[in-house]
């Protein structure tokens, strides 16, 4: 299969969860929190695409309706990671000197710890819930960002261009917003595509542990948990959840190479 094929694939996969968070209701007209005792365990087949639950809802229903909170904690906790991470990175760059060293420990210091592992820590002191869930995954992937972004912000800072934004008068602001950072920024919109896909696993990790929304509400990390008790009656309950965040994960990272490779020419 082509590589042109292979990111189609990816772009169509990705579409459609995104349909799915925006448009639950027209992929899948059920609800998603009550099922019918009667119809519990049954396995996957036309009525019921990825099977039932212990308590007879639709897996597949369940899966649809979880994929709006998912990935909205997942663009919170990207989007979290860019504006610090930019931030970080740009006035480290820009300033250098003192700032430089201080903020670049702080990463250095971050990038020491595990993601998951400093995503965890965050999120026990912060509580449960989706958006704390997403605070943390966003700290925990800031080093990334402001990483990358102060390598461009130095090579960028050395232009001629903006050299002669400071000679001509320019205030430093000015130079720092229009000239340096709208230079700088395709490299980290790559990185950002990239990690999204590790911010959904990251996402889905902390769910399956718990610290996501309250159950019956569904989210991907917790469907999962939900099944683990039943793999040897219901292996379904477990592994088509798993297989939907590994194929969007998947998607997310060709999708995010492809910008990468794109963002390099």
């Amino acid at each position: 299969m082509s590589q042109y094929a292979v990111l189609a694939i990816s772009v169509i996969v990705v579409l459609v969860v995104i349909g799915f968070a925006l448009f639950p209701s027209v992929f899948a007209s059920g609800d998603p929190l009550t099922g019918v005792p009667a119809d519990k365990f049954q396995a996957p087949s036309a009525q019921h695409w990825f099977g039932t639950d212990n308590i007879g809802r639709d897996v597949y229903t369940r899966v649809v309706h979880g994929s709006g909170l998912s990935l909205t904690a997942t663009l919170l906790a990207v989007g979290i990671a860019l504006v610090a991470g930019t931030l970080i990175g740009l006035l480290a760059g820009s300033i250098g000197g003192i700032v430089d060293a201080f903020f670049m420990r702080v990463v250095d210091v971050l990038l020491s710890i595990p993601a998951l592992l400093l995503s965890l820590a965050l999120v026990t002191a912060l509580g449960f819930g989706t958006v704390n869930v997403a605070i943390a995954v966003g700290v925990a992937m800031v080093a990334s960002f402001a990483r990358v972004t102060r390598s461009e912000v130095l090579r960028v800072r050395r232009a001629t261009y903006v050299e002669a934004a400071f000679a001509s008068g320019v205030r430093w602001p000015t130079v720092l917003f229009r000239h340096i950072l709208r230079n700088s920024y395709a490299p980290v919109i790559s990185l950002a595509a990239v990690e999204f896909g590790m911010a959904i696993l990251a996402v889905s990790a902390l769910s399956f542990l718990g610290f996501g929304a309250v159950p019956p509400t569904p989210e991907w990390g917790s469907l999962i948990a939900e099944g683990r008790n039943y793999l040897a009656v219901a292996w379904w309950m477990t592994t088509l959840p798993g297989l939907v965040i590994i194929a969007v994960v998947l998607s997310a990272h060709r999708i995010g190479h492809q910008f990468d490779r794109g963002g390099h020419r």
